[in-house]
């Protein structure tokens, strides 16, 4: 039994499931968004949380411990045949996502199912996104009493309601304004 043991087995020994955790994560870096199962996505997103925090600091011990933590595979890419350096996995994330993420405390990643099955097992595909510098945190509301949100939504509704009004008479004066301009030209004549 496993009774209070944290963590996935995933059908890998523990060497396995670190190897592909930390392949998973460094392909996410790199390209900053990849398919995967369901059940990966949830293990691998607070590993990649956690290195991003890392990142956050900023510092040379938290640069080192995230090569310990993840390894330093390098990116590269292929053009025209030859293949070049672009950097590495943690040069990435030390220069690029830390300062990314500097004012938002978490979350960094998302999870997004797709209706797609795998072919073999028929496993649940998702894609598993870090989040761009666009996307920034929901206010949360504080709720002081029971049911007091509630009420502060009646309230803006009503707000809304009530300005919306204004709109609707202003397209009905436009009509006796052009009554006034017939009679203005019936006098005339």
């Amino acid at each position: 039994m496993r009774h209070r043991v944290a963590g996935r087995r995933l059908g890998r020994d523990s060497e396995h499931r670190l190897a592909m955790r930390r392949n998973l994560v460094a392909s996410l870096f790199e390209h900053e968004t990849v398919s995967t199962t369901i059940e990966k996505a949830k293990e691998v997103k607070p590993f990649a949380e956690k290195l991003i925090t890392l990142a956050k600091k900023g510092t040379l011990p938290a640069r080192r411990r995230a090569i310990s933590m993840l390894g330093n595979r390098a990116i590269v890419t292929e053009e025209d045949g030859k293949v070049t350096k672009q950097g590495t996995v943690v040069g990435k994330l030390f220069s690029e996502l830390g300062p990314r993420y500097l004012d938002r405390n978490g979350g960094y990643t998302r999870i997004i199912r797709l209706s797609l099955k795998r072919l073999g097992d028929n496993g649940q595909l998702v894609l598993l996104q870090l989040l761009g510098e666009d996307e920034k945190p929901a206010p949360k509301e504080k709720k002081t009493k029971k049911g007091s949100s509630k009420k502060a939504k009646k309230a803006v509704a009503v707000e809304e309601v009530v300005e919306a009004e204004p709109v609707e008479e202003a397209a009905v004066d436009d009509k006796p304004e052009e009554t006034t301009e017939e009679s203005q030209e019936d006098k005339q004549q």
